[in-house]
């Protein structure tokens, strides 16, 4: 048996994760560390382990309680199959009796995979109109949509509408999805499959990315409300989820961006964020803010690795237009990126008032 699949196997018969869907359980196995303790060592002593979900897979594990009682867990069966860790809050202490094996999830994380989970069970279940078991839909329940993608910090309630709106479609080997300048229409989640991204600059095609399973696309045109500055063909045949556009805006576009008032931009960076031009360098070379940094929307998806994920950004362009798309991106790929509302104009109309 592979590595993965005997983890797969543990994690079925984990608690809460024996209730999961196969296509969850699978999303859940890049989430998962796995630590390995030799005995007589407190694996709580040994690293900080607030705001993680951990089990015992494997040993004996001796461990004192917040309650001040002491519990003997015996990895793979009976306690062990539920967390050590309640709340994300640690025991106070524990002993290795033997050598052991910890699992540990990010509890945040988790508690989104099974929402997800649970609001996509199938038909019998939730509607009896309902049958599409949306635990099969790989591309939405990927790890990285959940551990820092566009799904992560979806409102709940916005759940159930969201995979009622997607459509299911498939796409052969060669074909074109989205076509550079023509005007945006879908949004798109690969669910099976590979797409290459291309671009034509100065009559050259130009390779920009190469996408895979549970990787998105398409959001730029309908953010920007502009043509799409890209061409994505498929590389493989596959399938794809589709959400048009009004549903794109009212059910993600709208929950995600995080807009600030002029004033408020403004104290943020005082006290430490930072300025991205969304616009051309010739435009920020004009009239960019001081210590701003300079990533024109095109080039965002393929910047965002030059950034710190522990900052926070604000992002302007003009009107507001090309930095809601900017905003957009950088929230799903995990940054704490907010919009200045209104761009520079609304900026240089607080600064008239002052």
């Amino acid at each position: 048996m592979t590595s993965d699949a005997a983890l797969l196997e543990t994690l079925s018969s984990l608690q809460p994760f024996a209730s999961l869907g196969a296509a969850s359980l699978c999303g859940l196995l890049p989430l998962c560390s796995r630590e390995r303790v030799t005995r007589n060592l407190d694996p709580f002593s040994l690293k900080d382990w607030q705001g993680q979900v951990v089990y015992l897979t494997k040993g004996e594990l001796k461990v004192d309680q917040t309650d001040g009682s002491t519990r003997l867990f015996v990895g793979g069966s009976g306690e062990a199959l539920m967390p050590l860790s309640a709340g994300g809050a640690a025991p106070t202490s524990a002993k290795a009796i033997t050598d052991v094996e910890l699992l540990r999830f990010d509890e945040d994380t988790l508690d989104i995979v099974v929402t997800w989970d649970q609001m996509a069970t199938p038909a019998g279940e939730r509607d009896a109109n309902e049958t599409t078991d949306w635990r099969t839909k790989s591309g939405i329940f990927a790890a990285h949509n959940f551990a820092d993608g566009v799904f992560a910090t979806l409102p709940p309630a916005n759940i159930d509408t969201l995979l009622g709106r997607f459509r299911r479609v498939a796409a052969k080997r060669g074909e074109v999805v989205v076509r550079q300048g023509d005007p945006g229409d879908y949004y798109y989640v690969i669910d099976r499959g590979r797409c290459v991204v291309t671009r034509e600059i100065a009559g050259a095609t130009v390779e920009l990315a190469q996408l895979k399973g549970g990787d998105t696309f398409g959001e730029e045109a309908l953010l920007a409300d502009g043509a799409r500055n890209a061409t994505v063909t498929m590389k493989t045949d596959g399938v794809l989820l589709r959400l048009d556009k009004a549903d794109f805006v009212a059910l993600l576009k709208e929950p995600l961006l995080r807009r600030l008032s002029a004033a408020e931009a403004v104290q943020r960076v005082a006290a430490g964020a930072v300025w991205i031009d969304s616009r051309f360098s010739a435009e920020y070379r004009i009239d960019g803010l001081p210590g701003a940094l300079n990533i024109p929307l095109s080039e965002m998806r393929r910047a965002v690795t030059m950034l710190e994920p522990g900052k926070e950004y604000i992002v302007y362009c003009q009107s507001g237009r090309r930095s809601s798309a900017a905003a957009f991106l950088l929230s799903q790929k995990g940054y704490r990126a907010s919009l200045l509302d209104g761009g520079l104009k609304a900026l240089l109309a607080e600064k008239g008032k002052a």
